[in-house]
């Protein structure tokens, strides 16, 4: 939760990892981009892999590392962050032509979401240089979908964004272990960190399993995820980035 020793120990956490990465600070000397809003203090942290012409714009891969109160948040939103930390890991080894920015926002969760205070929306309008590729979201990406014979589904909103996006979608789909199922971000609306990008025209994806019955609450524990399908979300992440890059 925003102030709490757990959010602080979480941003130490993650700023640790992206320097044993040995990851760029994608602005200034440092990964941690701090802002203020209502009298309160938090901090994005946001890392960049440089590609070989880093004059055209990036592609971003993005996350929130806050919780809803003080809950463990396993699903909302440890899985997603650990999903984006395996993936810069592996975007490291190769050569692109795009450089990619790894970024965790603060923030997302109520009172702050679509607020001033929202990470996401404090890093569109005060930390970004110059204009994102395509902004790729995720959220509640860690476990089953509740419905039988369905629970492999991952949903990805937004390829409506850019007439180039579901050609990519469809390419990069896994053969097996996963099934994506494009959907129009209207029939679920912006409940997530694509909401700033998608309300400035940018390309953007949101990938999710949507909302289940550990939905902020108590019970969203790290027994509760699919650690299968988390990797193999985290290999679609990847094949999806290559291919927007």
């Amino acid at each position: 939760e925003v102030g709490s020793v757990g959010h602080t120990n979480a941003r130490n956490y993650l700023v640790g990892r992206l320097r044993s990465l040995g990851l760029e600070p994608y602005a200034s000397s440092a990964y941690e981009l701090p802002y203020s809003a209502d009298g309160l203090e938090f901090t994005n942290i946001v890392a960049l892999i440089p590609g070989i012409d880093r004059d055209l714009p990036p592609l971003l891969l993005g996350a929130h590392y806050d919780t809803c109160r003080s809950q463990a948040g396993a699903d909302d939103n440890a899985a997603a962050v650990s999903i984006l930390l395996g993936a810069a890991e592996s975007l490291q080894c190769g050569d692109r032509a795009r450089s990619v920015v790894i970024a965790f926002f603060d923030a997302e969760e109520p009172p702050h979401f679509k607020k001033t205070s929202m990470g996401s929306i404090r890093f569109y309008e005060d930390q970004m240089i110059g204009p994102i590729h395509t902004a790729v979201i995720m959220d509640l990406v860690g476990h089953d979908v509740p419905v039988p014979g369905l629970e492999d589904l991952l949903f990805i909103l937004g390829a409506e964004s850019d007439v180039s996006l579901e050609g990519i979608v469809k390419a990069s789909e896994p053969e097996s272990g996963l099934r994506t199922v494009p959907t129009l971000n209207n029939y679920v609306g912006d409940v997530s960190d694509h909401h700033i990008f998608r309300t400035n025209n940018r390309p953007y994806l949101f990938l999710t399993c949507g909302r289940w019955k550990h939905y902020h609450a108590a019970t969203d524990t790290p027994d509760n995820l699919n650690l299968e399908k988390i990797g193999n979300i985290q290999k679609y992440l990847e094949a999806l980035a290559e291919r927007l890059c």
